[in-house]
């Protein structure tokens, strides 16, 4: 089965440039406020978009994207409610495609096999679940790829040749390469290292490689992209919405614009990579 991710990276590909990959929380700062962001991103210039799951103890995440969730758990977000967001967007959307990004206890509350069955109706694309390692794949990716949902897995810079072959067994969609050891936000990337690693993550498989953490600005994602096929970028765009908000931690007329602005930016970043390439 091919998906909405196989097909962008196909298309992509054809058009020899990198995706520039988007993430954010769902339902922060509010429901409302998070489905006008997410319309807004493919316009601006998203080709994949990432929604985040919120969830009370988020172990990789770094202090912007702890303070998302949190702020979408206090304004009622719930999984019902992220597969609503995707649900609403798909009502004018229907192409971009749609990751779910988080942690497994939520998806284990709710129930695997109603998850992926609601999950697939609300039209999300793939799942990126960073706890569940390969060896615990019977719980939840392998029901998710007979679903029809990609499985997208992360590899680190401690991810070695011996362990990579685990990794990417039953991995769909696209590789997540973190690019720094720690969590989100927290570091810089080496554009040089990053193509390294890209480059030894491709011998041993044909799916696309993305890199995130670490992303801030155009010209961050401009390096990454020229060695890479996609770039991810999630406590940046978190960082907008925060900076946007009120004293009363409320989204005001700037939010939505706050973030698509940058995400223009970065596209911008993104397909510069491609001219530099073609030079």
């Amino acid at each position: 089965m091919t998906t909405r991710i196989d097909k962008r990276f196909a298309a992509l590909k054809a058009e020899g440039r990198p995706a520039l990959v988007t993430f954010l929380m769902g339902g922060d700062p509010d429901h409302e406020t998070s489905l006008a962001i997410i319309r807004a991103l493919p316009k601006a210039g998203a080709d994949v978009i990432e929604i985040g799951m919120p969830f009370t103890d988020p172990m990789a995440d770094g202090p912007a994207v702890q303070a998302a969730g949190l702020r979408a758990l206090a304004a009622g977000a719930t999984l019902v409610k992220t597969l609503d967001l995707i649900r609403a967007f798909r009502t004018t959307d229907d192409t971009t495609p749609v990751v779910l990004m988080g942690y497994y206890n939520p998806i284990f509350i709710y129930g695997v096999e109603k998850f992926l069955r609601d999950a697939d109706a609300a039209g999300v694309d793939g799942l990126i679940v960073v706890d569940l390692p390969p060896e615990e794949d019977e719980e939840l990716c392998l029901p998710a790829l007979k679903a029809g949902l990609n499985f997208i897995r992360l590899a680190t810079p401690t991810t070695d040749d011996k362990r990579l072959p685990a990794v990417l067994a039953n991995t769909s969609g696209f590789v997540y390469y973190v690019s720094i050891t720690g969590i989100t936000g927290s570091a810089k990337p080496d554009p040089a290292k990053v193509g390294a690693a890209v480059a030894r993550i491709k011998h041993h498989t044909d799916l696309p490689v993305c890199v995130g953490f670490g992303v801030r600005t155009a010209e961050d994602a401009r390096a990454i992209a020229s060695g890479a096929d996609g770039v991810v970028v999630g406590s940046a765009l978190i960082d907008m919405v925060k900076n946007s908000l009120d004293g009363a931690g409320k989204a005001g007329p700037s939010t939505v614009k706050a973030v698509t602005g940058l995400v223009a930016e970065l596209a911008c970043g993104v397909r510069a990579a491609k001219r530099v390439a073609a030079e």
